[in-house]
């Protein structure tokens, strides 16, 4: 599986810290506001973004995941729904099979504990056991919004135990 590294140049030096890289890019430096929770394995992660976009459907996530990953980072704007859980283990092994690194959701997930076992990243607003519909409303966009910011597909994402920052 390709790593951040092996792929297209990164505004991201390897190693480099949320806070560091806000030092050295200043306002290209862009910091996600949401109250994200971290519940992958996988902790500290630089990798390109692409966008979904899905209200309590997780359809358009699985079919997302179920594509290459290619080392990126699966950025999902749910609307910030905390009623159904957008990912959940089987997803996540999905696109960890499939070469996903992680996913940023604003929305919830479930089996968290499962979650944390996982060398994948998953950030979202909070844990809910309920899982979301598989009907396939929403689906990949070239650019989303996620708490205030502009994300777009390919913009790098830099997350630690600081938080979250895109560099487009």
């Amino acid at each position: 599986m390709p790593r951040w590294t092996d792929m297209a140049v990164s505004p991201i030096h390897p190693g480099e810290a949320t806070a560091d890289l806000c030092d050295r890019l200043g306002a290209q430096a862009r910091v996600c506001q949401l109250p994200l929770q971290s519940y992958g394995g996988l902790r500290a992660l630089a990798a390109p973004s692409a966008c979904v976009q899905s209200f309590e459907d997780a359809g358009p996530l699985r079919a997302l995941l179920q594509t290459p990953g290619q080392g990126r980072l699966l950025v999902v704007d749910g609307g910030g729904s905390r009623r159904v859980a957008l990912l959940g283990e089987r997803m996540a092994r999905l696109g960890l099979a499939n070469g996903w690194r992680g996913a940023i959701i604003d929305g919830a997930v479930r089996d968290a504990a499962a979650l944390a076992q996982l060398d994948f990243a998953v950030l979202a607003l909070g844990a809910v056991p309920q899982r979301a519909a598989g009907t396939g409303q929403g689906g990949a966009q070239a650019g989303i919004a996620l708490g205030g910011l502009d994300v777009a597909a390919g913009d790098w994402a830099l997350l630690d135990a600081d938080g979250l920052v895109f560099v487009r």
